[in-house]
């Protein structure tokens, strides 16, 4: 479909809205009046995208918008003011705000979601400074201890077959000849043993490393890059860490990480949440 201008289509549907609807006309008689209404026309760009993306207003609807938009700009006394700011704020927060919050919680898992009632319960309760059960403090302590928490029992929910792969994964791998399992669950196994020094968790070491899912997908080379990586031993997840601290240099060893000591409930480009992992990793040099 050809695209319109933005003023174009405003034009179409006032003719279509009623006579409440229909925007002032233009009376010019001279240049400042041209140029009132000329500004009147640039102004409206990228409004309708605006209204879009950011508003979520669907333009099948655009009578209704500009009947709206008559009445906001004819009320301009303090009270009108902070009427049209809480109508403007309460459609934010009771429609995309709360979406966006759920959805950073539950994801893509359209069956479940926060409660809009209790939600806009404690914002009015908030906003009007009474019938609050709790203190500003308390409800941010709640929060910060709470929320992962519910969002990571809902992921782990909707990525039980991945985690319950990973797991089968290194029930069978453990009993294969060569691999290792640390205390912590870490396997691994020796391909080439070094002889050079032991890193420690704050030390900088310089590492080739590739590495894959269970089902042999690759997600990361530095072989690909023909550069070893350079990082702190304790700045990597927790598989990785553990396993430096007990490589020397020159050792090349395959790990296999589970999920608990890589990214768990997280998801990180192909790597999706509860992700077992096989790293071929091979111990460079330590950096002074």
């Amino acid at each position: 479909m050809k695209k319109i201008s933005f003023f174009v289509a405003i034009a179409a549907a006032a003719s279509l809205a009623s006579c409440t609807a229909q925007a002032p006309k233009a009376n010019m008689k001279n240049d400042v009046d041209s140029l009132s209404y000329m500004m009147g026309i640039t102004n409206t760009q990228g409004l309708d995208m605006y209204m879009s993306q950011q508003l979520g207003v669907d333009t099948a609807y655009m009578a209704d918008f500009i009947r709206g938009v008559k009445e906001g700009t004819s009320k301009t006394s303090p009270k009108d003011v902070a009427y049209m700011a809480g109508l403007q704020i309460g459609q934010q927060v009771g429609g995309r705000m709360f979406d966006m919050m759920s959805q950073r919680i539950f994801g893509n898992d359209s069956t479940q979601s926060l409660s809009k009632e209790n939600f806009l319960a404690g914002f009015m309760a908030a906003l009007q400074k009474k019938g609050m059960n709790v203190t500003m403090e308390e409800a941010n302590a709640y929060v910060q201890s709470k929320a992962e928490a519910i969002k990571e029992k809902a992921t782990e929910a909707q990525f039980a077959e991945n985690k319950a792969a990973g797991e089968k994964f290194l029930a069978e791998n453990a009993k294969k000849e060569g691999v290792k399992t640390t205390p912590s669950g870490l396997q691994y196994k020796v391909i080439k043993e070094g002889n050079g020094a032991i890193p420690t968790d704050s030390s900088k070491v310089k590492v080739n490393y590739k590495g894959t899912l269970i089902d042999g997908t690759q997600f990361d080379s530095s072989y690909d890059r023909k550069e070893p990586t350079t990082f702190k031993a304790n700045q990597v997840i927790k598989g990785w860490t553990e396993a430096l601290t007990m490589m020397p240099v020159g050792s090349k060893w395959e790990l296999y990480i589970p999920q608990d000591l890589a990214y768990g409930s997280r998801e990180a480009g192909q790597i999706k949440p509860f992700s077992t992992l096989i790293f071929e990793v091979e111990l460079v040099d330590i950096e002074k």
